[in-house]
């Protein structure tokens, strides 16, 4: 399965925030989606997914508009993992990952045999069944981002969206999600990542695509866009690209 995003602009009170950004991301792949604060990374991210509006462009979805597919259908080939992690509910872990399943879901039978195993995997994958019968809202930061991402990762679509899935993690549970998410692709599932930490951008992903004031200006092997030219055009920082960890 592959995701388009085709010369997609985004405007809000004439302030255009992404501009005629392209991407494309297909089962296998791990991509990582860099940049500075406010490069428009996660504002790409949701006109992606039509959560935000979009003032010119195509999101096509193997070779059809996406946004013009039902919303059912939609949450069932794409998964998200949005910035946001506050909860108000006080609902427990394992219910909040339930609701990865609702795009699987008809009527009003409750949840299947293959729901309860999907959401069982997820929260193995997270390291979560600690945390399964603890209310979300009462978790430390960390732990939300992991019980969102095990929601995402209960879909089980073909292609996932993940803005910044180590933001608040301890560095043992930051190299635990990478692992997971290129396990995910080498499973053949589609990854686009936000990530901001280019040493682990560089170790995990199979490209990255850089952005800078709304414009993506690279899309390449981690090798070829990590260059100290870029780092310090982009980052306005001096310095040699980050060595790969070991």
């Amino acid at each position: 399965m592959k995701l388009e995003a085709k010369s997609v602009s985004v405007s809000i009170r004439s302030r255009e925030l992404v501009s005629r950004a392209s991407l494309h991301i297909s089962g296998g792949e791990l991509v990582g989606l860099i940049g500075p604060n406010g490069a428009g990374k996660s504002t790409l991210l949701r006109a992606i997914l039509g959560i935000t509006e979009k003032s010119a462009g195509d999101i096509m979805l193997d070779g059809k508009d996406f946004l013009a597919l039902p919303g059912s259908e939609r949450a069932r080939a794409v998964a998200f993992l949005p910035q946001e992690r506050r909860v108000e509910w006080r609902l427990p872990a394992h219910d909040i990952v339930m609701l990865g399943r609702y795009p699987h879901q008809t009527g009003f039978g409750g949840p299947t045999p293959e729901d309860r195993a999907a959401v069982d995997r997820a929260l193995e994958a997270v390291d979560g069944n600690g945390l399964r019968d603890r209310p979300v809202a009462v978790l430390s930061g960390g732990e939300r981002t992991r019980i969102l991402l095990a929601r995402a990762l209960a879909v089980e679509a073909p292609l996932l969206l993940v803005d910044e899935p180590i933001a608040a993690l301890d560095p043992y549970h930051q190299l635990h999600v990478m692992e997971i998410l290129r396990e995910r692709a080498r499973n053949g599932c589609g990854v686009l990542a936000v990530i901001h930490d280019l040493a682990l951008a560089e170790r995990f992903m199979d490209r990255l695509v850089l952005m800078d004031s709304g414009r993506i200006v690279a899309d390449a092997a981690p090798a070829s866009v990590l260059t100290p030219e870029r780092l310090a055009t982009v980052y306005r920082i001096a310095g040699t690209p980050p060595r790969r960890l070991p």
